[in-house]
Protein backbone atom coordinates (compact mmCIF):
# COMPACT_ATOMS: atom_id res chain seq x y z
CA UNK A 1 0.00 0.00 0.00
CA UNK A 2 1.47 3.50 -0.51
CA UNK A 3 1.57 5.80 2.20
CA UNK A 4 1.97 10.09 1.63
CA UNK A 5 4.65 11.03 4.50
CA UNK A 6 7.19 13.33 5.67
CA UNK A 7 9.57 14.96 7.92
CA UNK A 8 7.95 16.39 10.55
CA UNK A 9 7.23 20.36 11.09
CA UNK A 10 8.14 21.65 13.57
CA UNK A 11 4.82 21.54 16.05
CA UNK A 12 3.23 24.33 15.28
CA UNK A 13 -0.50 23.03 15.94
CA UNK A 14 -2.25 21.16 18.92
CA UNK A 15 -5.55 18.85 18.34
CA UNK A 16 -8.59 19.82 21.16
CA UNK A 17 -12.49 20.38 20.80
CA UNK A 18 -13.85 22.84 18.64
CA UNK A 19 -16.88 24.88 18.05
CA UNK A 20 -16.74 24.29 14.38
CA UNK A 21 -17.36 20.72 14.71
CA UNK A 22 -15.77 17.41 17.22
CA UNK A 23 -11.87 18.28 17.69
CA UNK A 24 -9.82 21.04 15.37
CA UNK A 25 -6.68 21.77 14.67
CA UNK A 26 -5.08 24.73 16.72
CA UNK A 27 -2.31 27.47 16.48
CA UNK A 28 0.10 26.34 19.41
CA UNK A 29 2.09 29.26 18.51
CA UNK A 30 1.72 31.96 16.16
CA UNK A 31 1.73 31.15 12.51
CA UNK A 32 2.74 33.70 10.06
CA UNK A 33 0.99 34.01 6.31
CA UNK A 34 2.81 31.72 3.54
CA UNK A 35 4.36 29.60 6.37
CA UNK A 36 4.41 25.70 5.74
CA UNK A 37 1.72 24.10 8.93
CA UNK A 38 2.32 20.77 7.92
CA UNK A 39 2.09 17.35 5.66
CA UNK A 40 -1.52 15.62 5.52
CA UNK A 41 -0.05 12.01 5.77
CA UNK A 42 -1.78 8.69 5.01
CA UNK A 43 -2.22 5.76 2.74
CA UNK A 44 -3.33 6.62 -0.26
CA UNK A 45 -7.05 5.21 -1.45
CA UNK A 46 -9.19 5.58 -3.96
CA UNK A 47 -12.37 5.60 -1.89
CA UNK A 48 -14.23 8.73 -0.34
CA UNK A 49 -14.10 8.72 3.79
CA UNK A 50 -14.48 11.11 6.12
CA UNK A 51 -10.69 11.92 6.92
CA UNK A 52 -9.77 11.80 2.97
CA UNK A 53 -7.85 14.72 1.16
CA UNK A 54 -8.12 14.83 -2.68
CA UNK A 55 -4.95 15.75 -4.11
CA UNK A 56 -4.93 16.47 -8.25
CA UNK A 57 -0.12 16.14 -8.95
CA UNK A 58 1.53 17.77 -11.25
CA UNK A 59 0.52 15.24 -14.10
CA UNK A 60 -3.47 15.93 -13.64
CA UNK A 61 -3.92 12.20 -11.56
CA UNK A 62 -6.13 12.48 -8.81
CA UNK A 63 -5.80 10.39 -5.84
CA UNK A 64 -6.95 10.49 -2.18
CA UNK A 65 -5.27 10.62 1.01
CA UNK A 66 -6.69 8.66 4.00
CA UNK A 67 -5.66 10.88 6.91
CA UNK A 68 -3.87 9.48 9.71
CA UNK A 69 -2.02 12.44 11.17
CA UNK A 70 -3.10 15.30 13.31
CA UNK A 71 -3.95 17.35 9.93
CA UNK A 72 -6.90 15.11 9.48
CA UNK A 73 -8.97 17.73 12.55
CA UNK A 74 -8.35 20.70 9.83
CA UNK A 75 -12.21 21.83 9.75
CA UNK A 76 -13.99 23.24 7.51
CA UNK A 77 -14.55 27.23 7.23
CA UNK A 78 -15.89 29.55 4.38
CA UNK A 79 -13.32 32.20 5.04
CA UNK A 80 -10.88 29.78 5.71
CA UNK A 81 -6.99 30.78 7.28
CA UNK A 82 -5.20 27.43 5.45
CA UNK A 83 -5.22 26.30 2.18
CA UNK A 84 -3.89 22.92 1.04
CA UNK A 85 -1.67 22.51 -2.18
CA UNK A 86 -0.83 18.88 -2.44
CA UNK A 87 -0.42 17.34 1.32
CA UNK A 88 1.20 20.46 2.13
CA UNK A 89 -0.44 23.09 4.45
CA UNK A 90 0.08 26.49 4.70
CA UNK A 91 -1.15 29.75 6.44
CA UNK A 92 -3.09 32.09 4.32
CA UNK A 93 -2.70 34.81 6.48
CA UNK A 94 -1.32 34.79 9.85
CA UNK A 95 -2.82 32.56 12.62
CA UNK A 96 -2.50 33.48 16.06
CA UNK A 97 -1.70 31.21 18.95
CA UNK A 98 -4.83 29.32 20.15
CA UNK A 99 -6.76 30.36 16.80
CA UNK A 100 -8.42 27.33 15.22
CA UNK A 101 -6.58 26.43 11.77
CA UNK A 102 -9.21 26.22 9.38
CA UNK A 103 -9.55 24.91 5.32
CA UNK A 104 -12.07 25.34 2.67
CA UNK A 105 -13.33 22.21 1.75
CA UNK A 106 -15.15 23.29 -1.36
CA UNK A 107 -18.20 25.19 -2.35
CA UNK A 108 -20.52 22.03 -1.62
CA UNK A 109 -19.39 22.49 1.83
CA UNK A 110 -20.97 26.30 2.26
Amino acid sequence: MLQVSSNAVAESYVVKQSEIHGQGLFAARRIEAGELIGHYEGPIVSDNGDHVLWVVNDDDFIYGIDGQNELRYVNHAPDANASFYGNELYADRTIESGQEITHHYGNDWD
